[in-house]
């Protein structure tokens, strides 16, 4: 029975890696200038290379392959951490409002260094996720303040907090931007609704180390969020400092939520699917499942941003867009699902 599982899990992981594969194969040939496989294959290995398919496949195509593939799996980790933590399946960093907080943070640094957008220097571009980390730190506080009760974070309220949160952090982010100059604040526009048409390298350099470094931490505190939904006298029972483990996860969460804002802007939907896909697939046990919920998540913006720049070409819609119409749906079948 047990090798029955393991081999279920392999199963699912391959095909979730697979399925990442061909939507980055689909985006590489695709778009405005077709492009074969073995045009592909020969810039890849510089054999003969055009300084054309240079341009495109390494100025446009590939970096934002990697920032959707990145930003996926970012996501993914940080939904199934947050759901963990709050013990509610409904819980997301967008819903929450960490995405809000981390991305209204972003704004403002937008707004004071107006002149080093568009350039996309190296302070910005590292400073971001600083920023969006601050931000979505201070609306876990926040969170936290308003949702504790009787020694304990009450579900319901954490819910009802962090959709009021978000929308206040969104309509401060939104009043900041109108008072950017008009190239600016176009800008801001885009990126706010989740947006990494203007993915390049120093973006991945900038969020990267986040990834590397939060994501191991999390996974190996993994068997902890199994713990967490027990009552909190039986893990306290066990020797878990739950306060304490609680509060790391929820700031990996947020570090890996504020690196992802500050490149894609906010992305939503993401953190709440993936989690409840992988239930489905492989269990309720996270050591298997937050793995695969970075790899649902990967696929699902991959994916998302293939549609985003193909289906209306030559006119491009912004990924986030593309999520919110498959996951506001989702969304609802969840509330009513919680109802019944």
């Amino acid at each position: 029975m047990r090798n029955q599982s393991t081999g279920r899990y392999i199963a699912v992981l391959l095909g979730a890696v697979a399925l990442i594969v061909t939507a980055a194969y689909l985006s590489l040939t695709n778009g405005a200038f077709d492009m074969t496989v073995g045009d592909i294959v020969r810039t890849l290995l510089r054999i003969d290379p055009q300084p054309e398919h240079d341009l495109v496949i390494f100025d446009f195509r590939l970096p934002r392959i990697v920032i959707a593939a990145l930003v996926g799996l970012g996501l993914g980790v940080a939904g199934a951490t947050i759901q963990g933590v709050t013990r509610n399946g409904l819980a997301d960093p967008g819903i929450l409002g960490i995405n809000a907080g981390a991305g209204a943070a972003v704004v403002i640094f937008m707004f004071f260094f107006s002149g080093q957008i568009k350039g996309a220097g190296w302070f910005s571009t590292m400073a971001m996720p600083l920023f969006g980390w601050a931000g979505g730190l201070t609306t876990a506080a926040f969170l936290y303040l308003f949702a504790w009760k009787d020694g304990k974070l009450d579900p319901q309220r954490v819910l009802l907090v962090g959709i009021a949160t978000a929308s206040g952090l969104g309509a401060v982010a939104m009043y900041i931007s109108l008072k950017m100059n008009p190239s600016d604040f176009e800008m801001a526009t885009v990126w706010m609704t989740g947006s990494i048409y203007n993915a390049n390298w120093k973006f991945i350099v900038a969020m990267l180390p986040w990834l590397i470094v939060l994501i191991p931490v999390i996974v190996r505190r993994s068997y902890i969020l199994d713990l967490l939904q027990l009552e909190e006298n039986s893990v306290r029972s066990l020797g878990v400092a739950v306060e304490k483990e609680r509060m790391i996860l929820l700031l990996g969460s947020i570090g890996l939520v504020s690196a992802c804002v500050s490149v894609s802007g906010g992305i939503g939907f993401v953190g709440l699917m993936a989690p409840h896909i992988a239930r489905r697939l492989v269990g309720i046990r996270h050591v298997r499942m937050v793995p695969l919920c970075g790899l649902i998540g990967m696929a699902l913006v991959v994916v998302s941003d293939f549609i985003a720049k193909t289906v209306f070409s030559p006119a491009e819609l912004p990924v986030g867009i593309v999520i919110s119409i498959i996951g506001v749906p989702y969304f609802v079948y969840l509330l009513f699902k919680a109802r019944a």
